[in-house]
């Protein structure tokens, strides 16, 4: 089995899968949508990625303010947490995201990527940063969860 790793944006969801033993994390699509709270399709495709990938978990980034304090995107992360909950019947993670964009920024512009091409996986790859912290800290294997 898997776990899906999601980076939860106002136009955009970063998606990240872990490999089959939870070691890993690799990037693996950005779903995009035209308009913030049109997520039916949104949610169609990650319960089609479930399905197809065998995805036992899911691990949603929770966009806290620096000093800790929850925002307007940290709420609508909590409302888009209780609404894949319902629709996949899975258990869904938070898991502090502060600054795995910035961190996936860097990562591109050190790759060489040009800036015009970086928005196509700058939210994969911080779903995958997302996601391979979850794993990192043992919570995956070991049934504690962060």
């Amino acid at each position: 089995m898997r776990v899906l790793g999601l980076d939860y944006g106002s136009k955009t969801v970063g998606v990240a899968l872990s490999d089959a033993l939870g070691l890993t994390a690799q990037p693996f699509e950005t779903i995009v949508r035209k308009d913030e709270n049109k997520l039916r399709q949104t949610l169609a495709r990650i319960e089609t990625i479930i399905r197809e990938q065998e995805v036992d978990r899911i691990v949603l980034g929770l966009p806290k303010n620096m000093n800790s304090t929850m925002g307007d995107r940290a709420e609508k992360t909590l409302e888009f947490q209780a609404m894949l909950e319902r629709r996949t019947g899975l258990k869904v993670i938070l898991w502090d995201e502060r600054l795995t964009t910035v961190a996936a920024e860097r990562v591109l512009q050190e790759s060489g990527v040009r800036r015009e091409n970086r928005k196509e996986y700058i939210d994969q790859i911080a779903a995958s940063f997302i996601l391979q912290g979850y794993l990192d800290s043992g919570a995956y294997n070991t049934g504690v969860e962060g």
